[in-house]
């Protein structure tokens, strides 16, 4: 009986083993092919030239900006943001700063692509108008753009108020973007597909305080030079 009993432990000890290789394995190559894969992703990246001025495309802005960047920003937990807190107890600033770049992300995406339907929803009237009109000159040109937002560097909220009703934060967003605007023969009109641009904008999102939803709407945008 203890004999019996031994050899079941060996085979099941061997089966265990085996299946611990197979899954080994598994990660393994798994992990060579994304090792590969990010290989192939940084050569695009470092192929491309950083440049700071070159290959700008600049966002439709709704106010000139006086802000330079050698200002200091304000604390995210200065007074101005604890009023806002205030008025929305259950504001989260890290979750904020999260949906504010995925905000950016689609709101450059649709911009390029020329996504009314989207912009809509994420802008409010004037700003909407303001890059609607970016857009109908670019199709009037028969332009199209493209964009590559490589990544976004930082996000800092540097302002936050209340106003009547309604909350408004301010961020500070430094992005490295590709943009190229072609012809409709696929010539390049304006950019470098080969440059990688710092791009700083300073957009500022409003919300009702007493609104139901958490949805924040951009209001104002302008670019430091």
């Amino acid at each position: 009986m203890g004999d019996n009993v031994q050899f079941f432990d060996i085979i099941l000890f061997g089966m265990i083993a085996a299946f611990l290789i197979l899954r080994l394995r598994s990660v393994l190559g798994r992990h060579k092919d994304n090792k590969t894969q990010n290989k192939g992703d940084e050569k695009v990246v470092t192929e491309a030239h950083k440049t700071e001025k070159d290959n700008v495309i600049s966002l439709p802005s709704t106010e000139k900006s006086d802000i330079k960047q050698s200002e200091k920003v304000s604390d995210p937990e200065d007074k101005l943001l604890t009023d806002v807190i205030k008025h929305i107890p259950n504001f989260d600033r890290v979750e904020f700063l999260v949906g504010a770049r995925t905000a950016f992300e689609m709101i450059v995406e649709g911009f390029a692509s020329g996504d009314r339907e989207l912009l809509g929803d994420l802008l409010n009237e004037e700003v909407y108008g303001n890059f609607e009109q970016s857009i109908i000159d670019r199709e009037a040109n028969s332009y199209t753009l493209e964009n590559t937002l490589i990544r976004i560097v930082d996000s800092q909220i540097i302002e936050g108020s209340i106003n009547g009703g309604d909350a408004l934060i301010t961020v500070k967003l430094t992005s490295e973007q590709i943009n190229v605007t072609r012809d409709e023969e696929g010539n390049t009109v304006d950019g470098d597909p080969q440059n990688i641009t710092t791009i700083i904008d300073i957009w500022t999102f409003a919300r009702e305080i007493n609104a139901d939803g958490p949805n924040w709407e951009l209001v104002a945008t302008r670019s430091l030079e």
